[in-house]
């Protein structure tokens, strides 16, 4: 190890090197960056080359794919990222509004974190997919759709 990727998440990263025929070690970049997200919370130069010398594959390949996905962070944010989804499906059903009313009960603007380190609210998403379900909400990668302010509320409530 090199003391930035512990043993425990070599072991998750090779979870994912397993899923993959050994030429193909670079298919498991995407899930080797969330798992160190996971773990640190961000991603920074050095923990994307301690993937890269893992993997055993030029930095580059890394960074491309750590730099394209709104998913991952570099810089530290709030322990529970929200995503709000503003598209045109959502955007007919309230979703601007529903950023509106998130913002001033959290007293953040998106693209920031709550001062207690407790909530990311993530700039705009292009879409989140959900569609069907909205005006919707991602929250640590889960869907919560049909949502009416006092819904959200309720659910950025219980976040610890």
């Amino acid at each position: 190890m090199n003391g930035i990727l512990s043993p425990d998440l070599c072991d998750r990263i090779d979870a994912w090197l397993e899923r993959f025929p050994a030429e193909h070690r670079r298919s498991a970049v995407l899930g080797a960056l969330r798992e160190v997200q996971k773990a640190y919370g961000h991603l920074t130069p050095e923990r994307m080359d301690a993937v890269a010398d893992y993997l055993g594959l030029p930095a580059v390949q890394v960074y491309e794919v750590g730099s394209f996905y709104t998913g991952f962070e570099h810089r530290p944010v709030g322990r529970h990222t929200v995503a709000v989804c503003t598209n045109i499906s959502c955007w007919l059903r309230g979703g601007e509004e529903l950023l509106a009313h998130i913002e001033k009960s959290l007293g953040v603007r998106a693209g920031e974190s709550t001062q207690d380190g407790r909530i990311y609210l993530k700039s705009e998403e292009e879409c989140l997919a959900g569609c069907c379900g909205a005006p919707m909400m991602q929250v640590d990668h889960v869907y919560h759709e049909n949502l009416t302010p006092e819904k959200a509320d309720k659910i950025l409530r219980a976040l610890s």
